[in-house]
């Protein structure tokens, strides 16, 4: 197969060996792949692939027919489609998924589309609801809304009854963000004032701190998935006690086999739903063939964008 390789910290299109599903494992053909922030950190050497996963070949997200089946996987079968996170090795013509981490493809997503969806959506729905537990009326702060994640959680956050502020740089974008269930869309220095917040969802990192701390309600939550403008930052905990609030931040690549198929059941259960009604999308801002990927990542790494951008198979 051929498959976006790492060498030297750039990457390349080029021929690699097939994968082979293991016990309880699928071989999937791969029709569209996510580009994630945690891709361009492993080809800086900065974010390496979890044990199990392609150390060489990046991609967190996936969406393709089954193509074959390892010992004992008997939960999709050849030609299905089908969606996962995984922990590498998804910007390639074929990949090897566990069946426990597989999404089912609504008919509703064309393929750019599913190869955005499964870390986007997952990750939101993990941090929102697995993690802080967001609930009806309550208020939310997301910041870096226009993005994948960040707009999959405001989507999330406003199905579920939240009142929800987005914060979002490109003030060309409010109106679309706007679109997608939140009341309110600011630029990044105004959200104190917008608040207080039962919730903030931190996908930027350290300049939306100590405001995070000001802007927080009594007994709120604060959850940390993304630090891309810095991962450092200088907070007053006594500011913290008096809000009796809670600091939580987690990632989703590294966990063990259990928790991500915890993972993918809360979306089948609670998400995917969801998307065959009609109140969930997925905004794809670029779609590249995957021999493109330079430019697919230097379009990643300008900014700026809504959505996501994804890689196709030719």
């Amino acid at each position: 197969m051929r498959a976006v390789t790492i060498r030297d910290k750039a990457i390349h299109w080029a021929e690699a060996a097939d994968p082979v599903p293991g016990a309880g494992e699928v071989l999937v053909r791969v029709r569209a792949a996510g580009i994630n922030a945690a891709d361009r950190l492993q080809v800086m050497g900065f974010y390496p692939a979890p044990p199990g996963s392609p150390a060489d070949i990046p991609g967190l997200e996936l969406a393709g027919e089954v193509v074959g089946l390892g010992p004992g996987a008997t939960a999709f079968a050849e030609g299905d489609r089908v969606m996962a996170v995984v922990g590498g090795g998804g910007m390639a013509e074929l990949a090897v998924v566990h069946e426990r981490h597989l999404l089912p493809v609504p008919e509703s997503l064309s393929w750019e589309q599913a190869g955005g969806f499964a870390e986007t959506f997952t990750t939101a729905h993990d941090a929102l609801f697995s993690q802080v537990g967001l609930s009806m009326g309550e208020r939310v702060c997301i910041h870096g809304a226009a993005g994948g994640v960040g707009t999959a959680a405001v989507q999330l956050a406003a199905v579920a009854g939240a009142q929800v502020t987005a914060t979002v740089r490109n003030p060309e974008h409010h109106d679309t963000v706007a679109s997608l269930g939140a009341q309110r869309v600011v630029l990044p220095e105004d959200f104190v004032d917008a608040g207080p917040y039962d919730v903030i969802l931190e996908l930027v990192g350290a300049p939306n701190w100590p405001g995070n701390i000001t802007a927080l309600a009594t007994w709120g939550r604060i959850m940390v998935i993304g630090v891309g403008a810095g991962p450092k930052t200088e907070l007053s905990l006594v500011d913290l006690m008096q809000k009796r609030g809670t600091i939580r931040a987690s990632t989703l690549r590294s966990r063990p086999l259990e928790e991500k198929a915890d993972a993918a059941q809360a979306m089948i259960r609670h998400v995917l739903p969801l998307v065959d009604a009609g109140a969930l999308t997925v905004p794809v801002e670029a779609t590249f063939p995957m021999a493109d990927v330079e430019a697919a990542f230097d379009r990643f790494a300008e900014g700026g964008k809504l959505g996501k951008i994804v890689l196709v198979a030719a």
